[in-house]
């Protein structure tokens, strides 16, 4: 198909066409994983296209988009490229589901200074498998060689997620009250945030990131950190579609203070017992290591909660048995105060 399309002149200049199609080929069986009855398009096509469901009678779509950011430095330096896909994915996929929207589809871009097929194919593996966690389509994307812009051997990733949801389904705090309790399910680790400090703290391109560490439960430094994003996509649809769910955050960059107060009704605060943050070691360590004061910490990192979600409180225990039936072990955090403080740590 491309076998009269080749440029001399413009490979002397540092960009390979023929290892674009090459790597095209290659992520193809990745991508295969991913199909859904909406898909409407071949990879390779101008643009991706995907048909609604007619069972939805007001369909609203709901769209996010974010890349991957410093933790790319740590797959760099670890030389593992198919999980950060992943965080890619759920970064996105994790903000649709805030809404209540399920997410349909979702295009990736890879800018690399130089495309070595089996490397992109490697990534676009690790987008492929968080595109399945999320119940999502992957119908297209890019990558784009940009010799002198980024070093041979670096990239960056980022994504947008499209997703559906009936518009009288769209997750509503109007009946948000005081009592309501919050719930926490728990992060995978540092997911895709604050890595700018992270690497600052441990001085990780001199560190010693790959012996294993017993306070890291015999994993390396590394590894740890490396961990992909969890998505909640299924579990938290199941919720919605069980329980009446009054709010949902993603907790990212910003940690507790900037993200929980999002999603919550104007003259409304959460008081979240500091006790019941079920910490993750990776935390303590970043904590001690930087000598980072516990509010910093909190303010930039998801101190191992991913997701917080607000039900009322008759709902509070059902809610998680559903969420631990999915595989969660999601516990209560708090409750819904009058406040205009928004998060109360105590």
């Amino acid at each position: 198909m491309h076998d009269k399309s080749f440029s001399e002149s413009y490979k002397n200049a540092g960009v390979d066409i023929t290892a674009g199609y090459k790597a095209v080929e290659l992520m193809k069986k990745h991508v295969a994983r991913t199909m859904t009855s909406g898909v409407n398009s071949d990879l390779g096509g101008f643009g991706g296209l995907f048909t609604l469901d007619k069972k939805i009678k007001n369909p609203v779509l709901v769209s996010g988009t974010d890349g991957v950011g410093t933790k790319l430095k740590l797959a760099f330096l670890m030389d593992k490229h198919n999980t950060v896909g992943i965080d890619c994915v759920a970064m996105c996929v994790n903000d649709v589901i805030c809404c209540g929207a399920k997410p349909l589809f979702f295009l990736d871009y890879i800018a690399v200074g130089k495309n070595v097929p089996e490397r992109v194919a490697s990534i676009v593996e690790g987008v492929a498998e968080g595109c399945v966690q999320a119940g999502a389509a992957l119908i297209g994307g890019e990558t784009a060689e940009m010799p002198g812009f980024y070093p041979v051997d670096e990239y960056d990733l980022a994504g947008f997620a499209v997703g559906v949801v009936d518009k009288k389904k769209i997750l509503s705090n109007k009946d948000m009250k005081e009592g309501d309790v919050v719930i926490g399910i728990p992060s995978s680790g540092v997911h895709s945030n604050g890595f700018s400090l992270v690497r600052k703290v441990f001085d990780i391109e001199n560190a010693d990131i790959k012996t294993p560490l017993e306070a890291l439960g015999g994993k390396s430094l590394g590894e740890t950190l490396l961990t992909p994003t969890k998505i909640y996509v299924k579990p938290l649809l199941n919720l919605i579609d069980k329980v009446k769910v009054k709010a949902v955050s993603h907790i990212t960059g910003g940690g507790f203070y900037e993200n929980m107060p999002r999603s919550l009704k104007e003259g409304f605060g959460l008081k979240i017992e500091k006790s019941a943050v079920k910490i993750l070691p990776i935390f303590d360590m970043i904590m001690k290591t930087g000598n980072i004061a516990e509010r910093d910490m909190f303010n930039t990192f998801n101190m191992g909660v991913g997701m917080s979600v607000v039900v009322d409180k008759k709902d509070a225990d059902k809610a998680v048995k559903i969420l631990n039936a999915s595989g969660e072990n999601a516990y209560i955090l708090g409750e819904v105060v009058k406040s205009d403080d928004g998060v109360i740590l105590c």
